[in-house]
């Protein structure tokens, strides 16, 4: 055996060309085809935490160049910004809301600075696209800067909080489209199980009958409540507080300012956008991420529910409930060949446990803010956009690869349901409460069904017994009226 060899490759002859730029600490090399500046360099630098860069939310970057773009024209409308710089900027950050340039937003999501290093990268990025259309080398900010000119009448603590409302609005309304899918997918399963009638449970024990249709059908129900509350969420979070600058008093700002750079943003994003009637306030104030990530936290349990259901009613098959059979996506075991194991179910219960966990991290980021600024924003971004894009896949994988898969173990259900003692509080209203409670113990001890002890101890007739529980499906509809016959004293 030869061993492995120790070679290294040889070093490189081209050492990587540079470009040098300058700030408050000194100068520092920058890749030369790089389109970020020294600010992200040191940011980069900085914070070696996540290893996910904000490239990766691709809405929070599409959302940065919105505000970007609208800032320039508002500028350019209150004669601030010239005709040329204005254009170049502009097309700047339209390339970037194409998808151009998103792999040269390098810095972690988890950053110190309040967002500080998330906008320089914005402002470094738009302003070198922008010196490309205006026919300049990248880093010649003489001709175009990204803090005077991509960054004039903003502040971080203006520009980031937007983007991630706006970037917010755009990725929720992908998960209200998964969300719909699936409440769609779980409504044609009510529609396919309507006539399948089942033993429902209270506490895991048996109850009253129900169809199978009913059980999918309040999935759907829950789905379609959650949609509701989502919705209702996401439009609070069209409140802006783009024109506060620095602490909401709008700073370095034209007094027409926040008026003018929301209406071009409303119409460069297709958002009804207001502003915040304190923008003091707004500027510290996080409590509405609190309220979408608890509305996030609700959709991730109740979703979590509904799988704890799928897997329980699918278990078995032969030695647990086994009353549905879930899609085989997979083979379910390195050592038990044939097993298949719920795998879509558990992912998104998994999905979630982390949503939850988010939700904690935003209510404690929330809760850290401190006097005129949330400096914990990042990490509040990061978790809500992380949860909206779990719950959004999870919600697909579901709609795409398991509810439309489920079939009904209808033979299974049809013989749970006639030996079931629950049918028994069908009888209740006619022969008491006390003697049905009685029928129900002996059911239970002696292994007899339902027809055979009401019979035996010659409660009922088997005409008036049919009458009331020949067709199980009559139980499970509310407020079916007492059979018109002649009941025993």
């Amino acid at each position: 055996m030869q061993p492995l060899t120790t070679d290294e490759p040889e070093a490189s002859t081209t050492a990587q060309r540079v470009r040098s730029e300058h700030d408050l600490l000194g100068d520092r090399d920058v890749p030369a085809e790089a389109y970020y500046g020294i600010h992200t360099a040191r940011a980069v630098d900085n914070f070696p935490i996540s290893g996910v860069p904000i490239a990766m939310h691709r809405d929070l970057v599409v959302a940065m160049a919105c505000c970007k773009q609208a800032a320039a024209l508002a500028n350019r409308e209150l004669g601030m910004l010239t005709l040329d710089k204005t254009a170049a900027i502009v097309a700047a950050c339209a390339d970037i809301r194409a998808g151009m340039l998103h792999e040269q937003f390098v810095v972690d999501v988890v950053q110190g600075g309040a967002g500080t290093s998330t906008n320089m990268n914005a402002n470094e990025v738009i302003a070198n696209r922008a010196l490309e259309h205006l026919g300049q080398p990248k880093g010649h900010y003489e001709r175009l800067h990204p803090l005077d000119d991509v960054n004039r009448s903003q502040s971080t603590n203006d520009v980031y909080p937007t983007a991630i409302k706006i970037a917010l609005h755009m990725s929720t309304g992908r998960l209200l489209t998964a969300m719909a899918e699936l409440r769609a997918a779980f409504e044609a399963k009510a529609d396919e199980f309507a006539n399948v009638v089942k033993m429902g449970r209270t506490q895991l024990q048996d109850a009253v009958p129900m169809t199978l249709g009913q059980e999918f059908g309040a999935f759907a129900v829950m789905m379609g409540e959650d949609i509701d509350r989502l919705t209702e969420a996401t439009k609070l979070i069209t409140e802006i507080n783009l024109g506060g600058t620095a602490i909401g008093t709008g700073v370095n700002t034209h007094p027409r300012y926040a008026e003018v750079v929301r209406r071009h943003l409303t119409s460069i994003t297709g958002i009804t956008l207001t502003t915040a009637p304190d923008l003091i306030e707004a500027n510290q104030d996080a409590g509405v991420f609190v309220q979408l990530s608890g509305v996030l936290k609700r959709i991730a349990v109740k979703l979590s529910k509904i799988c704890n259901d799928l897997r329980l009613l699918s278990s078995g098959p032969q030695a647990g409930f086994g009353e549905i059979r879930l899609p085989a996506v997979q083979a379910g075991s390195s050592i038990m060949p044939g097993k298949v194991n719920p795998v879509i179910p558990e992912v998104v219960n998994q999905i979630a446990f982390a949503v939850v966990g988010h939700d904690m991290t935003v209510t404690m980021a929330a809760e850290g803010g401190q006097l005129q600024l949330n400096a914990f924003e990042p990490i509040i971004a990061h978790s809500l956009f992380t949860s909206v894009s779990y719950l959004r896949a999870g919600c697909q994988v579901l709609a795409d690869r398991c509810v439309p898969g489920i079939e009904a173990e209808r033979d299974h259900l049809r013989h749970t349901v006639e030996r079931s003692i629950g049918v028994l509080t069908a009888l209740s209203p006619y022969i008491g409460y006390a003697q049905t409670s009685s029928l129900v113990h002996e059911a239970f001890t002696t292994g007899k069904g339902a027809h055979e002890l009401v019979l035996d101890h010659g409660l009922l007739t088997r005409d008036e017994l049919d009458a009331l529980l020949g067709d199980p499906i009559q139980l499970t509809r509310p407020h079916r009226p007492f059979a018109e016959i002649d009941l025993p004293d």
